[in-house]
């Protein structure tokens, strides 16, 4: 039976397996490239380890929600085409509802066990488990945005899942770092003050001003970090930590940035 080079061409492409085992796989295949794969697996020959060194610089956030948790996996992989296919769309979601109903223990290893033995195989690109994780509280808000790039998961002490939602979208767009000032790590203050003096010192502002124009800068990088410092995104009138104390929260307990 003769095989078109096109089409062993697109099989060593998907497996990474030699032009041979390709040619003898799609042979007993009758052609079907998907038989071809599948033969190519029970005799060890795919090779997807080869791909796993290509940059993954596309992919999709999927959430899946319970009733106090939220859980939510970032697939990986080379190009925006596989990221919009129905077929990716549907195993990121896929991954996110056993991350919920199994848990984080062992998860990555069968996922990482599912993506080399089967997805890259099938989809024929390096792809990635980027990130993963559950947060659990009574009040836990989400936000995944629209493109399915980016999401956001925040638990309350107190409120409501509704302001939780409005803070996720928050976290989605804003990337803090912390919940609050007194979290960042008197190392990382330090080394902005230092850097802070040195560039007063260059300008030639005059020494005595300096602790005072340190305190305002501090102040707006706690704003660009920490959560609570943040203003709010739909009303520049607001922080978070005024719109939090408007609706009687007692504190943000968790929160976390997914991004593919």
């Amino acid at each position: 039976m003769s095989i078109d080079l096109k089409i062993i061409s697109d099989l060593r492409e998907r497996t990474g397996a030699g032009v041979s085992d390709c040619q003898k796989a799609l042979i007993e295949a009758n052609g079907q490239i998907e038989l071809a794969i599948e033969i190519l697996r029970k005799k060890g020959e795919i090779k997807a380890a080869k791909k796993s060194d290509r940059a993954t610089k596309e992919g999709l956030v999927a959430l899946a929600r319970g009733e106090n948790k939220v859980a939510a996996v970032v697939l990986s992989c080379e190009t925006d085409f596989v990221s919009r296919n129905s077929d990716f769309q549907a195993t990121t979601q896929s991954f996110a509802d056993k991350l919920l109903s199994d848990g984080t223990d062992g998860f990555a290893a069968w996922a990482e066990g599912v993506i080399k033995n089967e997805l890259v195989v099938k989809i024929g690109e390096n792809i990635k488990l980027s990130d993963f994780g559950i947060i659990e509280s009574p009040i836990i808000g989400s936000y995944l945005h629209a493109n399915k790039k980016v999401a956001g998961v925040v638990a309350l002490v107190g409120g409501n899942q509704e302001l939780a939602n409005e803070i996720a979208m928050q976290v989605a767009a804003m990337s803090p770092r912390y919940i609050k000032s007194e979290d960042v790590a008197k190392e990382e203050i330090d080394k902005e003050v230092e850097i802070y003096r040195e560039q007063l010192k260059n300008e030639g502002k005059p020494e005595n001003l300096w602790e005072k124009i340190i305190t305002g800068k501090l102040a707006k990088y706690y704003e660009e970090i920490c959560l609570l410092d943040q203003i709010y995104i739909k009303d520049d009138s607001k922080k978070i930590s005024d719109l939090i104390a408007d609706a009687g929260v007692d504190s943000i307990k968790e929160f976390k940035k997914f991004q593919a």
